[in-house]
């Protein structure tokens, strides 16, 4: 299955969020914003001007962001806290694990501007360390779409759901890869592109990257599937198992460190339910220097022509070529 293939048109993944939020809140009156003096970067600004009144800025006090979420969530109205994922998250954290996930609360977090979408201002605004964060936390859905589509579906279902989701976006542009229409359901992979020799795993702003990647493979007679990933918490163990049993080798790619990330997460997978050889392509584990997005991204690795060099020294792995 080859439908799924990506246009050249770039889409902000956040405006995909504000579009939702706006309907939302135009629905109903119980939808709020919270922010760490983000309107801007969290492009709440339509938000603030149909709803002043329900919008809340804290300031640059992202500890206080999430109290102040828990509180109306307790109140009875559906908040979405949103801000730059490397503060809401590393600042935040004692407050995200007691007071949202402990707690259940029914607060909607919104990491902004999460990866290395901030390259240029060096590593204390890289946002590489959240998966690991967020999905080590009970009661905690961990989200990273693909594209616009499914951005606005995943908005859409944690409106619908009773309890706390940690949705992650960034703000560099990425094509659209899912269907119009498409609903979002969690824990579950979409198929993007079938194959027998390798599979590849990605989700945010990797996706995109690795279907490039998977047509250069195709160019050379390796036919890899490719699956998106958005839900790092809960994994989709039964698409993950399929893969490692009918390809025999995965490759994962992720805008975070190589430690605790969407990689991880599938290693815990593969180890316990269907081992074969793996390559996690991330981070290295180090702060990455500073540069734009794109950079980093090829710096470590993760260029499609990266990506398909790593999935084929992989595949060398898998027939003990070396």
């Amino acid at each position: 299955m080859n439908a799924m293939t990506p246009t050249e048109k770039l889409h902000d993944c956040r405006d995909a969020f504000v579009s939702v939020l706006e309907r939302l809140g135009s629905e109903n009156p119980k939808v709020v914003a919270v922010c760490n003096d983000s309107v801007g970067s969290s492009k709440l600004g339509g938000f603030k001007s149909k709803w002043p009144e329900r919008l809340v800025n804290v300031g640059i006090a992202e500890q206080n962001m999430v109290g102040v979420g828990a509180g109306l969530a307790n109140g009875g109205l559906l908040p979405f806290v949103c801000g730059a994922s490397c503060f809401l998250t590393g600042r935040s954290l004692e407050q995200v694990k007691a007071d949202i996930a402990y707690s259940n609360a029914n607060v909607k977090l919104i990491g902004i501007s999460s990866g290395m979408a901030y390259g240029e201002l060096g590593p204390t605004h890289h946002s590489v360390e959240d998966f690991a964060w967020m999905r080590v936390l009970p009661n905690l859905p961990v989200i990273a779409p693909c594209d616009s589509i499914e951005t606005a579906a995943a908005v859409e279902w944690a409106a619908r759901y009773e309890g706390p989701v940690f949705l992650r976006l960034s703000r560099v542009g990425v094509p659209d890869l899912l269907p119009a229409g498409h609903v979002f359901e969690p824990g579950k992979a979409n198929l993007l592109r079938d194959g027998d020799a390798v599979t590849l795993i990605a989700n945010g702003t990797l996706t995109h990257r690795v279907m490039k990647a998977a047509v250069i493979l195709a160019a050379r007679g390796i036919e890899a599937r490719v699956l998106n990933m958005a839900t790092v918490r809960p994994i989709d163990v039964e698409s993950i198992v399929a893969a490692a049993r009918e390809t025999g080798a995965i490759l994962t790619a992720e805008e975070h460190s190589i430690y605790g990330g969407l990689g991880s997460a599938i290693a815990e997978v593969v180890v316990a339910e269907a081992p074969v050889p793996m390559k996690v392509l991330g981070v290295p584990g180090i702060f990455a220097p500073t540069g734009s997005a794109e950079f980093l991204l090829d710096e470590f690795g993760m260029s499609p022509q990266g990506i398909a060099t790593a999935a084929e020294e992989l595949l060398a792995r898998k027939s003990g070529r070396s």
